[in-house]
């Protein structure tokens, strides 16, 4: 099958522009499905992989290309896991980066249990109705600090802290930060199986 084009289900332009650097030397080109006038689908899941299948499949199926897509977020022990697949929303629809770390410090306030994990899922489909897609997930185990450090990141980077390396996801630099964080980790999964899948 002739893979030379897919269409990320993501209007995030740092993601796209991950995306495309690591598919580039595969000869992918990497479409935004806005690009395309593709409109978000709902996110009803209470996992990462059906909320992941859900936009792969949906972006497939209005653009007739191949899609990749991607559903991530942190899982924090002494929270049940939350905020899990609301990550992004854990502050409410309208929420932002700094209005969800404050939430997430307020929640934690007092508590000596900070251990928690970002994880990432990434599924590829080579057409909507696609019975074996490709799957690649990963995890990035730290703690929750009390307070932000660093300026770099997205996210709960300020707050996540990795003590294998002594620094948030915000005090990291772009290429240490991939190393280590479960999307970059993954997207090397879904490479790999792309490659041995498509590419071999």
């Amino acid at each position: 099958m002739d893979v030379n084009r897919l269409v990320l289900a993501s209007g995030n332009e740092g993601k796209v522009r991950e995306f495309q650097k690591l598919l580039s030397e595969l000869g992918i080109k990497v479409i935004r499905q806005a690009d395309l006038g593709i409109p978000v689908p709902e996110e009803p899941f209470a996992t990462f992989l059906e909320n992941a299948l859900v936009k792969a499949r949906h972006a497939s199926s209005l653009s007739g290309l191949p899609a990749l897509a991607d559903d991530s977020g942190i899982c924090v022990d002494a929270l049940g896991g939350s905020p899990g697949v609301r990550s992004a929303r854990f502050s409410g629809l309208a929420s932002t980066d700094e209005a969800n770390n404050q939430l997430l410090l307020e929640r934690l306030r007092g508590s000596s249990n900070r251990s928690c994990h970002y994880y990432c899922v990434i599924v590829f489909v080579k057409s909507a109705e696609d019975p074996t897609p490709l799957v690649a997930d990963a995890r990035w185990h730290g703690e929750i600090m009390e307070g932000p450090r660093g300026s770099g990141g997205f996210g709960y980077d300020p707050i996540f802290y990795d003590p294998l390396v002594n620094k948030t996801g915000a005090e990291m630099s772009l290429v240490q930060k991939n190393v280590r964080s479960h999307r970059g980790k993954a997207m090397q999964k879904i490479i790999s199986l792309l490659k041995e899948s498509y590419f071999a």
